[in-house]
């Protein structure tokens, strides 16, 4: 039987294709928590900048023709408790200014008059800067005041490290659980394959009932195929049966018709050239029948080995059934079968089989053993098996083609003039090692053949 070429494995393809979708997931896990956290300490620290330059903004007075600004603690305090930064600040009217850092970027002002934001270099350092202005009364009219804070970023670039370490092992962790699950998937949906698999492995040799459990969808096509196919088989092996039960119908029987006409017309013909050649005609005959009647009989057992069955058979009782099946030939050539043995063993196996084979071994001894022979069957258990021997004081094999006998249409030199297929010891064979068994050919010390059938006992 050919294995198919295995070619990829769909657990292995889906587990694989998970696993990338697991690993781009991550990836793309990890990005959105360093966007994400960087957008929230980027708006946390905008917003306590914003809110120090307010403080310092709500804390300017205009008295005696000049701006008085007094820098709350509060102001650059709560800069302070965030991280160990620098802080820079700059305060001017319009143009003019007033304190502070006076070269410290300013952003350009919002539309909205909100709090304007800049990310920029200051004094060899990147800075974020909050800048905020308001509408004051001067004693030339209204002029903007514009405070600007300034924080180092150091503090944010450590903390986002932390957090990019943070998400990084948020992004294994998702990682190693999508592994898991990806895994538990994958052999969940090829489950219902592996059970439609040994569900059909569990059947019997016969059983090609069409699979009628639920299956997925995606598995249905599959099923109704393989449902077509044991429908379209059970139909072949029907006509198969029917084939060789016919052909061995029609093949004896006209070639028994005409060995009979032959046989008539040999006793009543007295050219001694006429009988001479009626008789190698009958022997012709008697050659294609047992030929095709093998033929037929291994067809059969080919078949039936495709398909074996296994009930419990008593060898015992096949033993006594076939020699007493036989013993009317045996007589005809003066030639006597002896069964020995009386233990009942019982094997698992196909009773028609197993009744074809020794059969065969036991026509063989009677066809090839001379007139007066002696013939023994006997049942014995012997290391754990049951041998069924069959010994006779015939011709006995060639030494020499011992290893050939059990070949198909292969014969003994010794048996050249004797009616024969070569297929009875290919049959026997093929039945034995099909229940597990094996066959020994060989022949007596004092003569004769010796043919051994073991058979496993379970």
């Amino acid at each position: 039987m050919s294995t198919p070429v295995a070619h990829g494995s769909i657990r292995r393809r889906l587990l694989l294709s998970l696993l990338v979708s697991a690993a781009v997931l991550a990836v793309v896990v990890y990005f959105m928590v360093q966007s994400v956290a960087r957008q929230v300490a980027q708006e946390s620290q905008d917003n306590v900048l914003a809110a120090s330059a307010l403080s310092i903004l709500d804390s300017a007075r205009f008295s005696g023709g000049q701006i008085n600004v007094d820098l709350p603690y509060s102001a650059l305090s709560m800069l302070d408790s965030i991280s160990d930064e620098r802080v820079f600040y700059a305060i001017q009217l319009e143009d003019e200014f007033l304190s502070g850092y006076q070269n410290l970027p300013s952003p350009e002002s919002t539309p909205g008059g909100g709090p304007a934001f800049l990310s920029a270099e200051f004094l060899g350092e990147e800075v974020r800067i909050a800048s905020v202005q308001r509408r004051v009364s001067t004693d030339i009219g209204q002029s903007f005041l514009q405070v600007s804070v300034a924080q180092t970023l150091s503090g944010q670039k450590q903390a986002l490290a932390r957090i990019s370490r943070t998400s990084m092992g948020i992004g294994a962790g998702f990682f190693a659980i999508s592994v898991l699950l990806a895994t538990i998937v994958a052999r969940s949906t090829i489950r219902p394959l592996d059970r439609l698999t040994a569900s059909v492995s569990r059947r019997g040799p016969k059983d090609l009932r069409p699979v009628a459990a639920p299956v997925p969808t995606e598995m249905v096509p599959l099923v109704t195929s393989l449902n077509s196919f044991m429908r379209r088989l059970q139909q072949s092996l029907m006509r198969s049966e029917d084939f060789i039960a016919e052909a061995a119908h029609r093949v004896r029987t006209p070639l028994a018709v005409v060995r009979t006409k032959a046989e008539i017309v040999q006793r009543k013909s007295d050219d001694p050239e006429t009988r001479a050649a009626l008789k190698e005609m009958i022997h012709a005959i008697d050659d294609s029948s047992r030929t095709a009647g093998q033929l037929l009989d291994h067809a059969m057992v080919t078949f039936r080995l495709d398909h074996l069955l296994r009930e419990e058979v008593s060898l015992l009782r096949m033993v006594h059934d076939t020699v007493e099946r036989l013993r009317p030939v045996s007589d005809l050539k003066d030639i006597d079968i002896d069964a020995t043995g009386t233990e009942d063993i019982t094997i698992d196996g196909d009773p028609i089989l197993l009744q074809n084979a020794l059969h065969n071994l036991l026509d063989n001894a009677v066809k090839y053993a001379p007139s007066g022979a002696q013939i023994t069957v006997s049942l014995t258990r012997r290391a754990g098996a049951a041998s069924i021997s069959i010994t006779d004081t015939g011709l006995g094999f060639p030494e020499a083609e011992l290893d050939h006998l059990t070949e198909r249409f292969s014969r003994g030199a010794n048996a050249q003039n004797i009616v024969g297929s070569g297929l009875g010891l290919t049959i026997v064979k093929e039945v034995v090692e099909a229940h597990g068994g094996k066959m020994q050919i060989g022949n007596n010390t004092g003569g004769g053949a010796c043919v051994s059938l073991l058979f496993p006992l379970s």
